[in-house]
């Protein structure tokens, strides 16, 4: 199984950050309507608010000559903390761990192991991304202009298209205007000629919400103009609420540490 499969799928996925445990299960979410909130540049999104979500499901990832699938469980701690663990034939081979200021990946069948900073899923990504810009991307959620930026908004069937610049960065999301969800996030940096697409489909109620979430997401990653990455996530259940999870990561003895992405 590909290390990259699982990280940019999970996206697509602690050193001074402590991760908080617990041993108790998610707790009921809550049941209020959900109204779309509009922003500064007019837009009307519904992004998600609840605490903790714990989902699981396939993936299934094409890179150059690689084809394959794979079983996925991630779990969110709103700000703090996402888990992603990827199996095959019920035998775990990757795990990782992304919190604020830190990425660690175990792939337990190379026996092999990443502790560093975002500059690695940049490098596998083929863009600049932060802990916050990943966690929006897994769960769907519209990323807002930042302070100075002036969004473009149109019109386009029954989306809002908004784009903006991100230096060096230009992102370009599709927002339903019945549902306030995103439909589509686009980032490319035209000076590299790369770009990662994300596209959400299959919209449901997860238990412990009123909100719809996308039960598929899809992830294609290009450089040069050409598709160089593609993943797709098919949830098969998601649960999110108020409780606790747990977040266990170790590095077991013996493993070597990667320093660098494998392309």
């Amino acid at each position: 199984m590909n290390k990259s499969a699982l990280v940019l799928a999970a996206l697509a996925l602690a050193s001074c950050h402590r991760v908080p445990s617990s041993s108790g299960k998610l707790g009921p979410g809550t049941s209020t309507a959900i109204v779309p909130v509009e922003t500064p540049a007019g837009v009307k999104t519904a992004n998600t608010n609840f605490p903790y979500l714990n989902g699981r499901g396939k993936v299934h990832f094409k890179r150059k000559d690689s084809d394959m699938s794979a079983n996925f469980n991630l779990r969110i701690r709103r700000d703090s903390a996402i888990w992603l663990s990827g199996s095959l034939l019920g035998i775990e081979g990757v795990r990782a761990l992304l919190t604020p200021d830190s990425v660690r990946v175990v792939n337990r069948l190379e026996k092999t192991y990443f502790a560093g900073d975002y500059a690695y899923l940049s490098q596998l990504l083929n863009v600049p991304v932060t802990y916050h810009q990943m966690q929006d991307i897994l769960l769907g959620d519209y990323q807002p202009a930042p302070k100075g930026a002036l969004p473009v908004v149109k019109t386009e069937g029954d989306n809002q298209a908004v784009t903006y610049p991100q230096a060096p960065l230009i992102l370009e999301q599709l927002v339903s205007i019945s549902t306030g969800r995103l439909q589509q996030l686009k980032v490319s940096e035209s000076a590299a000629q790369r770009s990662l697409t994300v596209g959400y489909a299959d919209f449901q109620v997860p238990i412990g919400t009123q909100l719809l979430f996308a039960f598929t997401t899809n992830v294609l990653g290009q450089q040069g103009g050409t598709e160089s990455t593609s993943a797709t996530l098919n949830y098969q259940k998601v649960e999110v609420g108020s409780g606790h999870l747990d977040f266990p990561f170790s590095i077991p003895k013996g493993y070597d540490k990667q320093t660098k992405v494998k392309k």
